[in-house]
């Protein structure tokens, strides 16, 4: 099977699970939205973003670096190598759930939120915090080990089917608040379940693994420098939208923010589509790099970028058709975030066209690289928030993600270029094609 077909059919397989799942979040929010009202739907997305936020930083980045070392790892037949950094990771999560159960409150109290819906929940929000940092690291490690759909299933599958059982058990509950309470406990304790059970798939792939090289004593000197950068670049990137929605739950109202939030998860959706695509080829593009193969390397880089930005165009042009019927499924007062929705779309394809820099800086052991272009883009987001929101409202928001994302996109291909002198736009894709067809001298 060729590597365009590889892609799309394993793409499309997690992808088409992803969707799935999607629509049984989507249900459960736009029946929040309905039963409960529009503004305890803003209160459950702030509270999945900050879940997402301290979820992120609980491995303290080895997550993000987990499926390369993996990946080199199972290449290379290091299997004790592997089973130490595995064991890092996870001491990192359980280190960081003791700190939060301990000094949570106390930070809630100082920084003026000690009646905020995050200290109201508190104990469910750290408990969701732990089994979402649990998955992130089981995923990022199974997809460097060649299990892809194994590493997303938990969080596609499994999580939007705990969600939903949770409401429909408490959406008879006679107080709105009750039943969001008791809602957000049975979403917590069900996902740390599922975690422990996405552990075991992990635990039971490393006998699978070739162990032919000893241990090397100074290798955590190296996932430090990797792993360190990418809590940030993982922050601002793939969380970018939690980040985005913490900013304006102090300059929309709850229901302006639930529109928002409804419109950043259908993006999330798209860009979860095109993450599967990089999901699916990373193995095989780290294993190119470990083995010094420059010209492999280059073409798979080109062929991910191709399918990817394909995949954004269509997917932009679903959503451009049928984001406003979508959206009219939590109430008519949410259509009025279809144009934001559509300018949210195009932010896709920009990140897919302008490719994996950050991703490629990593492998080429400069991922500190990526750290301007990052802060650049938060940046721009901080700064047109506050110059666009006031006037525009959900528009000025969704303008304003489009430029922090274009900020960061098109400064990590340019870094990318000039220190790995590596081209990670679709460019590369036309270029491989080009001397694909010039015959050898």
């Amino acid at each position: 099977m060729s590597i365009h077909r590889r892609l799309a059919s394993q793409s499309t397989i997690i992808f088409g699970t992803r969707l799935g799942g999607a629509g049984l979040i989507f249900l459960v929010q736009a029946l929040i939205a309905r039963m409960w009202g529009p503004e305890l739907l803003g209160e459950y997305l702030i509270v999945i973003a900050t879940v997402n936020l301290i979820a992120v930083v609980m491995p303290l980045g080895f997550h993000t670096v987990g499926t390369y070392f993996a990946a080199e790892y199972r290449a290379r037949g290091e299997r004790q190598q592997f089973v130490v950094f595995l064991k890092r990771s996870y001491a990192h999560v359980v280190v960081a759930l003791i700190l939060l159960l301990i000094a949570g409150r106390p930070v809630l109290d100082l920084l003026g939120q000690g009646d905020s819906v995050l200290a109201t929940h508190f104990i469910p929000v750290v408990l969701l915090a732990f089994g979402t940092a649990m998955v992130y690291v089981n995923g990022a490690l199974l997809v460097g080990l060649k299990r892809p759909l194994a590493g997303f299933f938990a969080d596609t599958m499994f999580r939007p089917m705990i969600v939903m059982a949770a409401f429909l058990a408490t959406m008879g509950f006679a107080s709105a608040p009750e039943g969001f309470a008791t809602m957000l406990w049975a979403i917590a304790i069900g996902y740390v379940g599922i975690a422990l059970v996405h552990f075991g798939f992990v635990v039971t792939s490393v006998p699978r693994l070739d162990d032919t090289t000893p241990v090397r004593t100074l290798e955590s000197r190296r996932w430090w420098r990797f792993a360190l950068p990418w809590v940030l670049i993982s922050l601002a990137t793939d969380f970018f939208f939690d980040i985005d929605l913490l900013l304006l739950s102090h300059s929309l109202s709850r229901e302006e923010l639930a529109i928002f939030g409804v419109c950043t998860r259908i993006f999330s959706l798209m860009s979860f589509g095109v993450a599967a695509v990089y999901a699916v080829t990373l193995p095989d593009m780290f294993e190119s790099e470990a083995n010094s193969d420059r010209e492999a390397f280059n073409r798979k880089v080109g062929d991910a970028n191709f399918v990817a930005s394909g995949l954004a165009i269509v997917l932009f042009v679903l959503v451009a058709i049928g984001g406003p019927f979508a959206l009219m499924l939590f109430g008519p007062s949410f259509a009025v975030g279809a144009m934001p929705l559509a300018v949210l779309s195009l932010a896709l394809v920009v990140r897919s066209v302008m490719g994996p820099a950050s991703i490629v800086l990593s492998i080429h052991d400069r991922p500190y690289a990526s750290l301007p272009s990052v802060a650049m883009g938060i940046g721009s987001l901080v700064l047109f928030n506050w110059l666009l929101v006031p006037i525009w409202g959900l528009m000025g928001a969704a303008i304003s993600a489009i430029i922090a994302i274009t900020v960061w996109s098109v400064g990590l291909w340019f870094i990318a270029l000039r220190t790995a002198k590596l081209d990670v736009s679709i460019m590369q894709w036309f270029r491989n094609r080009r001397n694909a067809t010039v015959p050898a001298e």
